[in-house]
């Protein structure tokens, strides 16, 4: 039997990467996921790949209709959410003199304001006590040019946590941020744009203690121990999964 056996999950961004990492972690665990992102298409060669206990769900996060629309059907399937994981994302460098308020309103409604409004709409759910997981980054506690609105959003997560582990302790719910550091998934991509991506990825690695970037499926174990009663009396933290780059 698995950690996870019988826990109802929903995973944001759950279409690649980390999200479809953690999605079939959940399942392998014995969960039903619910799995979201913009594009049905995407979705459904993710339901295919993790094969079993999926529903996938179209919707933008930056719309609070698409949110209610998500939470609704959550509510009809399954009547009940275990496990929120708050992990829909995209990297856009830009240099202060380069920024929009296009480009910084559309990095926090995705990755600030989207998580507030999912755990708002699925928490009348979490009935059966329950774990948040905000996935933020080792990026919101340090400093890597080009990355105003994009670390700034993994902040604001980071204090989500805490005030949700305060505000939801007397439900038995427990919150906490997953912080990667470089992982090797599609999000690299926005990282990469207009450079060679094994140049950027290199750029990186040489501030790795381990030496690497990581693979999705590490992180995607974490957000098991998270997500599961293995880590039961773990909430308000930051579970730093960063080889290393922001502890050295």
């Amino acid at each position: 039997m698995g950690v996870l056996e019988g826990k109802v999950a929903v995973v944001t961004g759950g279409n690649s990467g980390i999200g479809l990492a953690t999605a079939n972690r959940f399942v392998e665990e014995g969960a039903y996921v619910f799995i979201t992102a913009r594009r049905q298409s995407e979705l459904d060669k993710a339901a295919a790949e993790i094969g079993r206990n999926v529903t996938a769900i179209a919707g933008d996060l930056a719309k609070l209709e698409d949110i209610g629309n998500l939470a609704e059907m959550v509510k009809a399937e399954k009547g009940v959410v275990d496990i929120i994981v708050s992990n829909a994302g995209f990297t856009e460098r830009a240099a202060i003199e380069d920024i929009t308020p296009e480009h910084f309103d559309k990095s926090l409604n995705v990755m600030a304001r989207a998580p507030v409004f999912l755990v708002q709409k699925l928490l009348p759910l979490m009935t059966r006590k329950g774990s948040i997981i905000l996935v933020s980054s080792a990026m919101h506690q340090m400093g890597f040019a080009g990355h105003t609105a994009y670390a700034a959003t993994k902040a604001a997560n980071r204090s989500y946590a805490r005030t949700w582990a305060a505000e939801f302790k007397d439900r038995g719910i427990r919150a906490n941020t997953l912080s990667p550091g470089l992982t090797d998934t599609p999000i690299l991509n926005g990282q990469a744009e207009g450079l060679d991506r094994q140049e950027v990825i290199n750029g990186y690695v040489g501030a790795i203690p381990l030496g690497r970037a990581a693979d999705a499926v590490e992180i995607a174990n974490a957000a098991v121990f998270l997500a599961s009663d293995q880590s039961s009396y773990v909430t308000g933290t930051d579970l730093m999964v960063d080889g290393g780059i922001g502890q050295v």
